[in-house]
């Protein structure tokens, strides 16, 4: 699933971005094996582990003449927005793929529970440029997913009535 700066281009908010996200459920052992394969393939790939206090199952950040990719698990913390997305999804990324780019409802929820500054405006951004997202809809799934902020988001949201 194409989560981060790509996802929020494809919803009609370009901003910088160095690198390309892709969300996903795979526990340890399995990041381990796809760190090992990147690497025989011959790209530079280094797993950072998670520690009890991460909000990520982990992460693989892999470079090669592509430029920049980060393999995001939500894993063990937060599988159910993944899980949700690809189920929900319509967008993908070419026609015949496989991959993925989130809803605007799940990316808002993502933001959320990544918290932040930056988070918060990606996300105050995203919903003014798209004006006719169902606000209504996006608060229940965050509540849904016991994620909190969303309300404190919406004075700054033009769209909002």
């Amino acid at each position: 699933m194409i989560i981060g700066g790509v996802a929020l281009a494809a919803h009609h908010y370009v901003r910088q971005t160095e690198d390309i996200d892709l969300g996903i459920n795979a526990d340890l052992p399995a990041l381990r094996v796809v760190e090992a394969a990147l690497r025989r393939a011959g790209y530079a790939a280094e797993l950072r582990e998670p520690d009890a206090a991460d909000p990520l199952g982990g992460v693989i950040n892999v470079t090669g003449p592509f430029g920049s990719l980060q393999i995001i698990s939500f894993s063990g913390r937060f599988p159910a927005v993944i899980e949700d997305a690809l189920r929900e999804a319509t967008v993908v990324v070419e026609e015949g793929s496989r991959l993925k780019i989130a809803p605007l409802p799940h990316l808002v929820a993502m933001k959320l529970y990544a918290g932040g500054f930056k988070s918060k405006a990606d996300i105050v951004e995203l919903l003014n440029r798209n004006p006719d997202a169902d606000l209504k809809a996006i608060r229940s799934l965050c509540r849904r997913y016991q994620l909190t902020g969303f309300d404190e988001l919406l004075p700054d949201i033009r769209a909002h009535p």
